[in-house]
């Protein structure tokens, strides 16, 4: 049984729901995916209420290439589905980003799944 109707309600199995459970904070920081007009994406910790197009990603990860995720969104939410075939370099402890255009938080299955892709070197 997918779903059932009550009184005009629908109601589905718990099994069915998924639940996005925001990504684990750090030092008030958020976990999120920062995408800037030309120094591509990042991971990482990262004040929310920073105004401006200017900020620092702590912990932060390039997102350089991936695959099993369809957009930036999508591996903001789920993560990848292919970790082996993604290429996200070495953490640096912090970086400071001019033209930040897209600032979006992570899940926790997100940020485990992120940080979880083995780091990518030549």
């Amino acid at each position: 049984m997918k779903s059932m109707k009550i009184d005009g309600i629908e109601y589905v199995p718990k099994s069915q729901v998924r639940v996005s459970v925001s990504a684990t904070k750090k030092k008030g920081l958020e976990y999120c995916i920062v995408r800037t007009y030309s120094a591509g994406a990042f991971a990482g910790y990262f004040n929310r209420k920073t105004k401006g197009k200017e900020g620092t990603v702590y912990e932060a990860r390039r997102l350089w290439y991936w695959e099993g995720a369809n957009s930036l969104s999508e591996l903001a939410v789920k993560g990848t589905a292919k970790p082996d075939k993604c290429k996200f370099p070495v953490a640096v402890s912090e970086v400071d980003l001019t033209e930040i255009i897209e600032v979006i938080p992570c899940t926790k299955e997100a940020q485990d799944s992120i940080l979880g892709v083995k780091e990518w070197s030549q």
